[in-house]
């Protein structure tokens, strides 16, 4: 790996027209035998320091971004923390320059802002995707205990506790467990498992979450606004025995009363009969649709609902996760939840 992330420095070096100037040099940093780095310098005498990773997960992007960010200091010459993998995802792209460090991965990606440099290059698709991939932290299954975790993320959960309460088997919640200590997102204290970092905890899952592994039916009900199609649905649900809860934009603006919407997203345990669709004045189509009705890949999706103005709703962390693929004014939303609700992960009302 650490051979194709040089011979790709190299591309792009050529490309700015500097490859005359690129040299590969082995570094260990001074004074502190716990690292490693592989260096190069290029014109001008600006050196980076890169770090070689395998994955491009949010949780080792993460681990390697402070890794990077102790190189500095052990070296004389100023330097430039770079980081290659072999597909950097969006969420891990804004992290790296959240946090001022340039990135590249074996894709065709990269960002590089520098003295004298500025190379960016993205919207190249992910060439190292692998079939039969190991069970994601984050399956449908595995969710249930992020969501459970990120609901009281400062509380300490004994792992026996948490497969009562998601309704999984001690042996998978073991694998999840481990998964997410091996990744640094949780860690195992004396009086169970804990949170290590909540917001990185959240951007983990969303990174990997897919609304549309749901099964969601578009169609379209008469109503003059956003909020009387959301009342006039829950209130017909709410009379029958079908278990619902509210996610997406209307979750959003529930929970934090921040932008309008037209599109209504509710969760149904089942999949809608057509005596259903008739109560609800629901005409299935796609082009126009105000009104989307979602069947979970999992009923973990309910954990946490609760009614939020007279609305049962799912948990903001739910929320939020759907809002990643919401049109409309969903990206605004998505930060104001965050923003009122999820700071540190935790749900301040």
């Amino acid at each position: 790996m650490e051979k194709l992330a040089m011979e790709r420095l190299a591309q792009v070096f050529s490309a700015t027209g500097q490859a005359a100037d690129f040299e590969v040099e082995a570094i260990t940093s001074i004074g502190d035998r716990h690292h490693h780095w592989e260096a190069f310098t290029i014109a001008g005498g600006r050196r980076f320091v890169v770090e070689c990773k395998s994955s491009g997960s949010l949780s080792h992007i993460a681990m390697a971004v402070s890794e990077l960010s102790v190189a500095p200091k052990h070296f004389p010459e100023p330097v430039i923390p770079l980081l290659t993998v072999p597909y950097m995802g969006e969420t891990a792209r804004a992290h790296c320059e959240q946090n001022g460090v340039a990135w590249l991965d074996l894709s065709g990606n990269g960002r590089i802002v520098a003295p004298g440099i500025f190379y960016q290059e993205v919207g190249h698709p992910n060439r190292f995707t692998r079939r039969g991939r190991p069970e994601s932290a984050f399956g449908p299954k595995g969710s249930r205990i992020t969501r459970r975790l990120l609901m009281d993320p400062g509380t300490e959960v004994r792992q026996r506790d948490l497969a009562t309460s998601t309704g999984l088997n001690e042996g998978h919640v073991s694998r999840i467990v481990s998964k997410l200590a091996d990744d640094g997102l949780i860690e195992r204290v004396e009086g169970g498992i804990r949170v290590v970092d909540a917001d990185l905890l959240v951007d983990a899952w969303r990174e990997e979450y897919r609304f549309d592994r749901h099964t969601v039916i578009p169609g379209h009900v008469a109503a003059r606004s956003g909020d009387e199609l959301l009342r006039s649905i829950t209130a017909k649900l709410s009379e029958t025995e079908v278990s619902h809860a509210v996610t997406g934009l209307p979750g959003a603006w529930l929970w934090t009363k921040y932008a309008g919407f037209r599109l209504v997203t509710v969760y149904l345990a089942d999949i809608p009969s057509a005596g259903l669709l008739t109560d609800l004045g629901f005409r299935e189509e796609a082009r126009g649709a105000n009104t989307w009705l979602v069947v979970p890949n999992d009923q973990g999706v309910f954990h946490g609902a609760i009614r939020v103005d007279g609305v049962r709703c799912v948990h903001p962390v739910q929320v939020y996760l759907d809002l990643k693929s919401h049109p409309e004014r969903a990206n605004e939303a998505a930060d104001e939840l965050r923003s009122q609700l999820l700071s540190g992960g935790r749900v301040d009302r």
